[in-house]
């Protein structure tokens, strides 16, 4: 039985629609995963260390989170004052769970990211993976790994400029755990778009060009992966879905004009 191209068809132009484009890039890129035996058993070996990273992260963080809101707001007498300092607690250890993950979880398992970006490529078409060698291996690791640090040198700095909206009590924690989400979501985007990308010889300029134009699209494949990282049992899947779902939305942007040609093909730059 054969399969339709798994390359979205995204819309020529920006729109409203294309935030639920984005969305409906986890569900393909499930699917791509479930019926692809290769992808299938990449992802599961990826899945059993992220489950056991996620476990890790989430008892080091429930257990310091509470002291750092404590140190910013001491917590009120009052128990509207203990409510709210509740769920500003709640909030931040979700952001800062999200932010572990994705500094983490990118690094361990970095050897994996490209053979399941590759593998997702062969099934779109118009793409071989090039033939296992030592020291190309090597050097697209150490590539991948300083690309990845300087990504996440990106999403900590733009938590950092919002920080200080965190000296302001209530209404600055909540803010800062608001914009820092979104900001987060965008950057999930930024992050499995620029790895396919990097791979392919783009500057990360030309990523910076492809969030710009469909900020929207990317916003809502990179809601998508946040919400996934707090599904039980199918956040173990995390990364490898939004590996998968990046070099989907690489393709599909390819298609519509939005990313060029890869430097290393006829007519890319």
């Amino acid at each position: 039985m054969t399969h339709s191209s798994p390359v979205p068809s995204f819309s020529a132009r920006p729109g409203p629609a294309d935030f639920f484009q984005g969305l409906a890039l986890l569900l393909r890129s499930w699917s791509l995963i479930f019926r692809t035996p290769r992808l299938l058993s990449l992802s599961a070996l990826c899945a059993l260390v992220t489950l056991a990273a996620l476990v890790g992260l989430t008892v080091l963080l429930g257990t310091y989170t509470p002291r750092l809101l404590g140190w910013l707001w001491t917590q009120p007498e009052a128990w509207y004052g203990r409510v709210l300092w509740y769920l500003v607690l709640a909030l931040m250890f979700l952001i800062l769970l999200v932010v572990g993950a994705n500094v983490v979880l990118p690094l361990v398992l970095a050897p994996l990211q490209d053979p399941l970006s590759e593998r997702t490529e062969e099934l779109c078409g118009n793409y071989t993976s090039p033939p296992f060698q030592l020291g190309p291996f090597v050097r697209g690791l150490v590539t991948s790994v300083a690309h990845t640090l300087a990504r996440v040198f990106f999403l900590l700095l733009g938590l950092a400029v919002l920080f200080p909206l965190n000296l302001v009590p209530v209404a600055g924690n909540t803010a800062w755990t608001v914009l820092g989400t979104l900001w987060t979501m965008l950057w999930l985007a930024g992050e499995h778009l620029a790895a396919p990308m990097t791979r392919h010889g783009y500057h990360f300029a030309q990523v910076r060009r492809a969030l710009r134009e469909r900020w929207l699209l990317c916003m809502g494949f990179g809601a998508g992966v946040f919400v996934l990282l707090w599904v039980p049992i199918l956040n173990s899947f995390f990364l490898p879905v939004a590996v998968v779902g990046g070099t989907l939305l690489y393709r599909g942007l390819l298609v519509v004009g939005t990313v060029p040609p890869p430097p290393s093909q006829p007519g890319g730059k």
